[in-house]
Parts: structure tokens; C-alpha cells; sequence
């Protein structure tokens, strides 16, 4: 008798194995139902952010894992891993477009119910700050470790291209980072005004100070000291 492949063999209570892997029982009974709702946007707003720590757990796992391959000198398995990374933080910016689907008065319905709730105590994002410095102090030990200061590197990019590659994540990243936080403090303006205090009494114009904030500003630098070295020797050429 050949298997009965629609019946379920892994441990749970879900009606399939899809269901019982995806743990889909305890993931959609997160939301609080139509009769906890104070609006029925309370879905969407708690879809975009609940998926979003999902996107930030991954994608600070991938950061942890890429620091552990760049201290092995595992270059490019970092650099697929920050490409995942990356990706994650274009995801969530990207959804952030579905909180502007909220009328900014219904959305007043929804904030009197979460509280002090801010996304400065996002779990995802504190984990995500975590482990971003650890990433920035193995590039700088195996930049060490090449001979190279950071300029040269750039310069001489195409002889040492896992390492220029990888200095590159690490700006993507920053600025996947940077980017998501202006989306999210413009999406927070559009919603509920750029000139009033969010839920823990914290001025929305601090989250637009935020936004310049860097993980690694010594990339972002390097790039002034290119251009000057550039001019430079033009200049000498004349």
C-alpha cells in the first residue's frame, strides 16, 4: 500500500505538516482577533510589525554569522550572508507603505491602545544595533590583517576584491539602515505630524536626527579622502 503523503508525520497540533513546521497555529493567533480590535487597521499595523521583527531577527542572524566568517577570513560566505541581510532591511523599509494606508485620524483609534509602545524598544532593531559594532571591528581586524589602510584598499580594490566586496556590504548595510529609518520617520510625520511626541514622549523630530547616524562612518569618509587624493594628483599632473 503506497504512503498516504496528506497526512502529517511531524509532531503538533496543526492539521498539516506545513502547518505544523510554520508553527501557522500559534503565528496567526498573535493578532488579536475582530472583537479585541479597537479598528480593524490594528491588522495591518500589527501585520507590518510583527513581520518586521521576523525580517530584523534574520537579518541580525545573518550579521552574527557574517562577523564569525570575516574573523575566519571567510570572506565571501560574509559577503552572501550581508546580501541577505540587506535584503531583509529592504523588505521591511518597503512595507512600510502599507502604514500609509492608515487615515491619519484612525490611526488615533489604534495609538490609544499600545500604550507606551515605541519602536525604540523594538527587539529586532536593539539586536540589530547589537551586533552591527562586532561586524565593523572584524573588517577592521582583517583590513589589519591584509596590510592594507583603508584608503589603499580602495585604491588597489581590484587586486583585493573579497575585501573591497566586503567593505561594500558594510556601507550597504549602513545605508540599508540609514535608509529604512528615514522611511520609518517620514511614514511616523505622515501619519501622525512631524512636530508632535510619540508614545514614550519622545519628539518625532529625534527619529529624523537619527537618520545620520552610522554604524561605520570610516567608510563613508574614506570616500572624501578619494575624491582629495584624486584632485590631488591632477593637480600634480598639471
Amino acid at each position: 500500500m503506497s504512503e498516504d503523503l496528506s497526512r502529517p508525520v511531524l509532531s503538533g497540533s496543526g492539521a498539516s505538516d506545513y502547518e505544523r513546521y510554520l508553527r501557522t497555529d500559534e503565528l496567526l493567533a498573535l493578532q488579536k482577533t475582530p472583537a479585541e480590535q479597537v479598528h480593524r487597521d490594528e491588522l495591518l499595523f500589527q501585520t507590518v510589525h510583527q513581520s518586521s521583527e521576523l525580517w530584523l531577527k534574520l537579518a541580525a542572524a545573518e550579521v552574527e554569522e557574517a562577523t564569525r566568517l570575516v574573523d575566519g577570513d571567510d570572506l565571501g560566505g560574509a559577503i552572501r550572508l550581508l546580501r541577505r541581510a540587506s535584503l531583509c532591511l529592504r523588505l521591511i523599509t518597503d512595507q512600510l507603505e502599507m502604514l500609509e494606508h492608515m487615515s491619519p485620524w484612525e490611526y488615533q483609534e489604534v495609538r490609544k491602545v499600545l500604550g507606551h509602545g515605541s519602536g525604540f524598544d523594538s527587539p529586532g532593531f536593539v539586536g540589530l544595533r547589537e551586533v552591527a559594532p562586532g561586524l565593523g571591528r572584524a573588517f577592521r581586524a582583517a583590513l589589519g590583517r591584509s596590510g592594507l589602510e583603508l584608503t589603499e584598499l580602495y585604491v588597489r580594490a581590484r587586486e583585493h576584491e573579497d575585501l573591497y566586496q566586503l567593505a561594500e556590504m558594510l556601507i550597504e548595510w549602513d545605508e540599508r539602515v540609514s535608509v529604512w529609518r528615514y522611511r520609518h520617520y517620514k511614514v511616523i510625520s505622515r501619519v501622525i505630524g512631524a512636530h508632535v511626541v510619540g508614545t514614550q514622549g519622545t519628539p518625532v523630530e529625534v527619529l529624523g536626527k537619527l537618520i545620520q547616524q552610522s554604524f561605520y562612518p570610516e567608510l563613508w569618509e574614506v570616500r572624501d579622502r578619494l575624491t582629495q587624493r584624486s584632485i590631488e594628483e591632477a593637480e600634480a599632473r598639471l
